[in-house]
């Protein structure tokens, strides 16, 4: 899947997080050291999607690197996945 059909799959799931929302009125960068901002639309956090990270993580335990985009998953809810700052960090996914 291209990119861009991946971007209208993913558009066509989310929900506008309408007013209220935290990081209303933020910029945010278009990348480290950029001055460049980037136009955002504020979503609800309710689509679990899957992601492949660098294991490396700056001091303040950030990832170095650019997170890569896999696919979305409609058929989980945020409540069944394990955070990452929890005790067990398992993949769920498995079971």
């Amino acid at each position: 899947m291209s990119m861009l059909s991946a971007a209208r799959t993913l558009a066509g799931l989310l929900t506008p997080a309408g007013a209220g929302r935290p990081w209303t009125g933020w910029s945010f960068s278009a990348g480290w050291g950029s001055r460049e901002t980037l136009d955002v639309a504020l979503v609800r956090p309710e689509l679990v999607v899957e992601v492949g990270v660098d294991v490396a993580r700056d001091i303040s335990g950030r990832w170095r690197h650019p997170a890569r985009w896999h696919r979305a998953r409609p058929d989980l809810s945020p409540t069944d996945v394990t955070l990452f700052d929890s005790p067990s960090r398992q993949h769920r996914g498995s079971e």
